[in-house]
């Protein structure tokens, strides 16, 4: 959820300037983008896995505080809700075998977190949307203990001025139609969030590669496909997300107002498209002001911070991200995609990464790249498109039609995946070991949302009424989870 900040509520007259600021900090970023110096001497990636919390029945526990405290470990951190956690991965370069080495100490962490959580009567589960979390589990002390979350929460709702309205309805006819007082139904969403440094100046064509990923990376991806008991969108995380996070009223939808939750509109020539876009079109929500007056950090030669643009920019929630940021004292900018859910197994997340990672290289290195021939309108249907439908997702390619999002993977966007992890200097055996889990979904049709609809298909059909399917189907997903097997090879009930 980002940077914390110090208060709950904001003065009109820190509202106005912060607006300022944030419009100086701008000016000061386009400066620095002509001029500056920022970091590249190697590509970094990063990682970012939202964790769930349930208790020994497989419903959601509210103890993040007390796991923090058994775990011990700076890298897990608290979340919006209280069955929520967040296990940030220090940056790490790509070439070579270091893939393997993430996985390692991936799972290491995992199980040594998970152990430790038992201790204090949790357990750890890796998924898009928790199948067992229910409207009377938001009834309650739900939201954890930090000034953010509650200043968040009263600024979407105050923006709105009415209750958050959820209306989502799966192609199974099932529907999720109520009201919240709360961003509770947020927190439900739990994702990963991968991370690309990459020059100023190549940017756009990385963020263009990366919406146009978006439609096949759900498709492969997707693990959510339950909410209050009710099977909906294979990746229902997305329509979730978009809805319980919207600040605008009925009337502002109808007038065309940009929804904060934002798949983007146009392709960009510049990282400032983005960062001008947000400034432009976004009120604040979080007005926090700091001491630093930018311009004059720049003119004396040091590095802005640029607090209150980064915080803005952390309010508006796209799939695609620019960020900004200061390591050792030099500014370096990089893709955060935030499409996929978490899980299913860490296997899985490191293949999702392989392939994103692999594939984006050649994307974005194309001499006639492939949003020149075709509609944003085109990446953003498919984007939704694959939330809906998951691996049985049907997309648009140039030069393709509309084709199986599998057919489309199998046969062109794998070999660009491998080709691209080669480039990167990923060892062979990195890329076998990932994408062939990729293949492996392909071939089999299978991954996290549909194993999920038809283990609890199957539990239904021996009798059990769907709250308890849903238990038992957990129960299943987080022993296989934890056995760190891919998900196209789990065994069903």
């Amino acid at each position: 959820m980002g940077k914390d900040v110090s208060a709950a509520s904001f003065t009109r007259e820190q509202r106005q300037l912060y607006r300022e600021k944030v419009r100086a900090g701008l000016d000061v970023f386009e400066r620095m983008l002509q001029h500056s110096q920022f970091e590249f001497d190697r590509p970094m990636t990063g990682m970012e896995i939202e964790l769930n919390l349930v208790d020994t029945d497989y419903q959601p526990r509210m103890d993040n505080a007390e796991v923090l405290a058994a775990i011990e470990n700076p890298e897990f951190q608290t979340e919006l809700a209280r069955f929520n956690i967040e296990f940030n991965v220090s940056p790490r370069p790509l070439p070579g075998t270091a893939a393997l080495d993430l996985e390692s100490d991936l799972r290491t962490s995992l199980n040594e977190a998970e152990q430790r959580s038992r201790e204090v009567g949790s357990h750890i589960v890796m998924i898009g949307i928790l199948p067992t979390i229910m409207p009377e589990h938001f009834e309650g002390d739900w939201m954890s203990a930090n000034t953010r979350y509650q200043a968040l929460n009263d600024a979407v709702l105050a923006a709105r001025g009415e209750d958050i309205y959820l209306d989502i309805e799966g192609s199974s006819g099932e529907r999720v139609d109520r009201y919240a007082d709360s961003l509770a139904p947020e927190s439900a969403c739990t994702s990963m969030q991968l991370h690309l440094q990459v020059e100023p100046q190549h940017f756009a064509a990385h963020w263009n590669a990366a919406q146009v990923l978006g439609g096949p990376q759900l498709a492969l991806g997707a693990n959510s496909p339950f909410f209050f008991g009710k099977q909906l969108w294979h990746e229902t995380r997305i329509e979730l997300f978009s809805q319980a996070a919207d600040t605008r009223s009925v009337e502002l939808k109808n007038q065309g107002v940009r929804p904060r939750v934002f798949f983007g509109e146009r392709w960009i020539t510049s990282i400032f498209d983005l960062f001008e876009e947000n400034v432009r079109y976004f009120p604040a929500l979080l007005p926090e002001i700091s001491d630093e007056d930018p311009l004059a950090v720049l003119e004396a030669g040091g590095v802005p911070r640029l607090d209150e643009l980064r915080l803005h920019n952390g309010t508006v929630y796209r799939w695609n991200r620019p960020i900004y940021d200061i390591v050792a004292g030099r500014p370096h900018v990089r893709v955060e995609n935030r499409v996929l859910p978490a899980g299913p197994s860490i296997i899985d997340v490191m293949a999702n990464s392989a392939f994103y990672y692999g594939a984006m290289r050649m994307l974005a290195g194309e001499d006639r790249p492939v949003w020149s021939r075709m509609s944003f309108v085109a990446a953003e249907e498919n984007f939704f498109a694959s939330a809906r439908d998951g691996i049985d997702a049907r997309l648009f390619w140039p030069g393709r039609g509309e084709v199986p999002a599998t057919e489309l993977v199998l046969r062109h966007l794998l070999p660009l995946a491998h080709e691209g992890l080669t480039r990167w200097g990923v060892a062979p055996e990195v890329r076998d070991r990932y994408l062939s889990v990729i293949e492996g979904r392909c071939l089999s049709g299978t991954n996290g949302a549909s194993w999920q609809i038809e283990a609890v298909r199957r539990f239904e059909e021996k009798g059990m009424d769907r709250p308890e399917a849903l238990r038992r189907m957990l129960e299943s997903y987080a022993g296989q989870m934890h056995e760190n097997i891919p998900v196209h090879t789990w065994e069903l009930p």
